[in-house]
């Protein structure tokens, strides 16, 4: 005995499932992050650890003052510094500038800003933020300090 109503509703309920699948697998979508010298970082590795991603250029005086200070923050276990190059130099004359400047922390080959939802600064030296859980605590403009961001993280 068969009953198509029941057929019909299994279809139904099939669609729904697959939907809700489909859904859930979107959301898992990794975000790889290029690095200025080629391998890709997943940007979930640096989950449990504060991140910085710092907004810098050759001609921007006060991203000058702070790399010494990002250079410090970086060596800590619980954060990492990413660099992001405003004015979008890449490959080896990016790799060239960092060092010039003297900067040791890792820098990115490209904004992750739109993968990561964010909008791209409009002033420098602009530094996002990141919570251990991966959230954007906050987005600050001009230099900043060791100690203004270990007062900032509680650290």
């Amino acid at each position: 005995m068969q009953y198509p109503a029941n057929r019909s509703f299994f279809r139904r309920m099939a669609h729904v499932g697959l939907f809700f699948l489909v859904l859930a697998l979107a959301g898992c979508e990794k975000i790889e992050l290029e690095r200025a010298d080629g391998p890709k970082m997943n940007w979930d590795m640096l989950r449990g650890q504060w991140v910085l991603v710092n907004y810098w250029a050759e001609w921007c005086k006060p991203c000058l003052e702070e790399i010494p200070e990002l250079n410090e923050l970086d060596k800590a276990p619980d954060i990492a510094v990413l660099g992001v190059n405003f004015d979008g130099v890449r490959g080896e004359e990016l790799e060239r500038l960092g060092e010039r400047m003297g900067i040791e922390f890792t820098m990115l080959a490209e904004d992750p800003g739109q993968k990561l939802g964010w909008q791209t600064p409009v002033a420098l030296p602009a530094t996002f933020i990141v919570n251990p859980e991966g959230d954007l605590l906050e987005a600050r403009f001009g230099p900043q300090t060791e100690a203004d961001i270990r007062a900032l993280i509680g650290g």
